[in-house]
């Protein structure tokens, strides 16, 4: 019997896009089971992340059973940062089940793992110009049509949880604005 094969795949999924589903598919296409790294897994309610890990991974949850892909076949793990590029590969070696080979679009990602004797493949981008997360989040604040980016189930979800409004209060810039108005009230002295 051939030995189990892994593969690793990390994103922040800042919303989870139909970029992200046409990589995994093809992930899913190469290896047996897929450790899905949820990066910057600190990080939320930030124009970058406005959504928290747990938030992500029921987008991916809703988006992998909406592709067809199986539980059985995926770990979702959360990764936090840790801003050191020279040991970010062993970290995540660290917090995740073994693997045997990385998946990614990014270029640090593969040479970080490269360097570390790790098998890496580079995934097809799909849509690039359109399919990424920051031009979701900028048609969001806009108010321009973005669903059609994202898999049925995450535009469902993103609205349950009101993420466009998130979105577009965190781009309003309140803190300054709040600063604003609190400034001191000069009562004038009789």
């Amino acid at each position: 019997m051939s030995k189990l094969k892994r593969g690793l795949f990390v994103g922040r999924f800042q919303p989870v896009h139909n970029g992200h589903i046409k990589a995994l598919e093809f992930v899913f296409s190469q290896v047996d089971e897929v450790i899905i790294g949820i990066g910057s897994a600190q990080a939320s309610h930030t124009l970058k992340n406005p959504f928290t890990t747990s938030e992500r991974m029921e987008m991916l949850i809703r988006a992998l059973d909406e592709a067809g892909l199986t539980k059985k076949r995926y770990y979702l793990i959360p990764l936090p940062d840790i801003n050191f590029n020279a040991i970010w590969a062993t970290y995540v070696v660290s917090m995740v089940p073994r693997f045997d080979v990385v998946f990614t679009g990014n270029s640090l990602v593969a040479q970080l793992f490269r360097e570390k004797g790790y098998e890496v493949i580079v995934q097809p981008m799909f849509r690039k110009d359109i399919l990424s997360a920051t031009e979701i989040r900028r048609r969001m604040i806009k108010g321009e049509p973005w669903e059609e980016l994202v898999p049925k189930s995450v535009a469902e979800f993103i609205r349950e949880i009101k993420g466009c409004d998130r979105i577009r209060m965190l781009a309003t810039n309140l803190e300054k604005n709040e600063k604003e108005l609190q400034a001191p009230i000069r009562i004038p002295e009789f």
